[in-house]
């Protein structure tokens, strides 16, 4: 490639690359933040009955959610201390800690929403709502898988990244045309 090509084209595919990369950042963000979207609504419900004085084991369905397993929505009551008090989801038959930092947080902020792991493989979309009753404290913890959340984000990285080299091959083509067709003009 002749360099007065390159520099002429560089610019154009700096700028495409910077707008192919913001255009799957945002898309990106809005399909990860919308996985938070039920479980926001479930915790704040929860959280209000529990402050309301409802049995933590009443605010969820019989049904038992393998947290490896399962796309449901499923949550996690933990008392002031971050011990489980009452769960409709499990990892291997065991109710998982969510790590301490996390109800800290909660704790001060009120709420707290994040992308939990307790297992190799396991993503979780969570969201953590402090609660208060008048006999007892605590948390409600409310998630979901992100295995399809994942495999949309996977598909845009894959579109993205074509669309970018598409986008780059096809710039520097217009530009080499250009080029050309300027140096035969003259």
């Amino acid at each position: 490639m002749k360099k007065h090509i390159f520099f002429a084209w560089l610019p154009i595919a700096i700028a495409s690359t910077i707008a192919i990369a913001a255009a799957y950042s945002l898309v990106q963000q809005d399909i990860r933040q919308s996985a938070n979207d039920p479980q926001i609504e479930i915790a704040e419900d929860a959280a209000g009955a529990l402050s309301s004085g409802a049995i933590p084991a009443s605010i969820f369905l019989p049904v038992k959610i393998d947290m490896a397993k399962s796309l449901s929505p499923f949550g996690i009551v933990y008392d002031d201390s971050g011990r489980s008090i009452a769960a409709s989801g499990s990892l291997n038959g065991i109710v998982p800690a969510v790590p301490a930092g996390v109800l800290d947080y909660a704790r001060s902020h009120a709420d707290d929403r994040l992308t939990w792991q307790p297992a190799s493989g396991v993503r979780i979309a969570a969201v953590v709502k402090s609660y208060k009753a008048a006999s007892s404290t605590g948390f409600i913890l409310v998630g979901r898988s992100l295995r399809e959340v994942e495999l949309r984000e996977s598909s845009l990285e894959l579109i993205a990244g074509l669309a970018w080299v598409i986008t780059l091959a096809l710039t520097l083509l217009a530009v080499s045309y250009n080029m050309i067709g300027v140096r035969k003009g003259e």
